[in-house]
């Protein structure tokens, strides 16, 4: 009876779950990740006539970022699976922030220094999605991982929105310097938090409730870190094939629409640059919105009996018919507002894919989410590299078209390699 009645006196923050401050602590990141890396596409403006930059120079200085961002995936999930999530995560909160706050000063200097910048900047983003994974695959129990998961990346989505939001406001009140500036520091806010409530697991946390420890454990004994990671195994499992070329094929579509957007908007359906910046945070906000509602969706299955396999399938197949099927409708339609309504659906149901390709390294190998994150997410971001460029060229001959059909081909790829292939039972331990 002493223990229910401390309960009740205790403040509301105190009785607010550890695993979900962890879960909002990664939110936090993710949300500092995406302001950080998209203000850059905003301050290339001003900055580009500044320093006499033309076209070529600043898809170089955009694509600089992948050069860093590609090296670190598999490193940050190696190093999350052998020391923690929490100091990997840390880090690469400080080094992106340090890097974004240094790159006004790196502009002045010259541009290959700006470009080792930006790419320094991707190494420390890199670790984030590896490392937040592994934290995820030690706190959150299965009965809620694709809600915390949604959680997490609406964060990125969010990040995308307030960044695309208030640099312009900035940038015309203070100059461009200063989007680098104040959103580089919020990075030290987040880090004297982080180092005061996180830990990389639910056994290092000296405040967590046994209640709380009990439900996250639920009876599994949670293994020792990893020390040697077992590639020969992990390659040779066609799910994890699954996952790696299924992240290819998503996210071709995913960063081509959110890279080419402002473009198609501009060119195609004749939006000034306002308008186009409005309408490309709308997208964001969907995604938002249904990942969250995909993960509730998700987890309710989970815990209503249906099989994990059944439901990343089902998710993860949202995911890719719904992106395939409004973009095929794109060449049909004959309004400005259809065009975007188009859009936003098919970004809707992208973001569904969320509590299903995104939530399976967890399944398949808890122990190893961090490094199979890496490995699927390293294809992922080629994908994106490719799949921008590769559409610049598209444009050049052919038409939005040809680029749309592409991606829905690869969608189409995505959806049966996914459902022959996937599984969401443990096949790594």
């Amino acid at each position: 009876m002493v223990d229910a009645t401390a309960k009740e006196a205790s403040p509301w923050w105190e009785q607010f779950p550890k695993r979900w401050v962890i879960v909002l602590l990664c939110f936090a990141a993710f949300l500092l990740c995406n302001m950080d890396r998209v203000n850059m596409s905003i301050a290339i403006l001003p900055m580009s006539q500044e320093f006499g930059w033309n076209s070529a120079t600043v898809g170089l200085i955009q694509s600089s970022f992948f050069w860093g961002y590609l090296l670190t995936q598999i490193l940050g999930g190696i190093w999350a699976d052998k020391i923690g999530g929490k100091l990997v995560l840390g880090f690469g909160v400080v080094w992106w922030s340090v890097a974004t706050i240094l790159t006004p000063l790196a502009a002045r200097i010259g541009l290959p220094v700006l470009l080792i910048m930006r790419a320094f900047m991707g190494i420390g983003e890199g670790v984030a999605m590896p490392a937040m994974n592994n934290l995820l695959s030690k706190w959150i129990p299965v009965s809620e991982r694709s809600r915390s998961l949604a959680l997490v990346y609406s964060g990125m989505y969010l990040g995308s929105v307030i960044g695309l939001a208030f640099s312009p406001v900035l940038i015309h009140k203070f100059g461009w310097p200063s989007v680098f500036y104040s959103f580089g520091s919020l990075g030290s806010i987040w880090f004297a938090l982080w180092l005061r409530k996180a830990y990389s697991s639910p056994k290092e946390d000296p405040e967590l409730s046994e209640n709380e420890k009990e439900f996250i454990l639920g009876g599994s004994i949670s293994k020792e870190p990893v020390t040697v990671i077992p590639w020969k195994l992990i390659l040779s499992k066609a799910p994890v094939w699954a996952l790696i070329i299924s992240h290819f094929c998503h996210n071709w579509g995913t960063f081509i629409l959110l890279t080419w957007m402002p473009t198609y908007y501009n060119q195609v359906l004749k939006f000034n640059l306002t308008e186009s910046g409005l309408f490309c945070v709308l997208p964001w906000f969907t995604m938002a919105a249904f990942a969250n509602l995909g993960g509730w969706i998700a987890d309710t299955l989970v815990s209503r009996g249906l099989s994990i396999t059944v439901v990343r399938k089902i998710m993860q197949s949202i995911g890719f018919l719904g992106p395939a099927f409004f973009l095929t409708q794109l060449s049909h339609v004959k309004t400005p507002a259809m065009a975007v309504l188009c859009m936003a659906c098919s970004q809707g149901s992208d973001a569904f894919s969320q509590s299903g390709l995104y939530s399976n390294h967890q399944d398949i190998g808890p122990r190893y989410a961090g490094v199979l994150l890496g490995l699927s997410n390293t294809a992922g971001v080629l994908a994106g590299v490719f799949g921008t460029a590769a559409t610049g060229y598209i444009l050049q001959r052919g038409s939005w078209d040809d680029v749309f059909k592409v991606a829905v081909v690869l969608y189409i790829i995505g959806t049966l390699v996914w459902n022959f292939f996937s599984t969401g039972e443990k096949i790594l331990d």
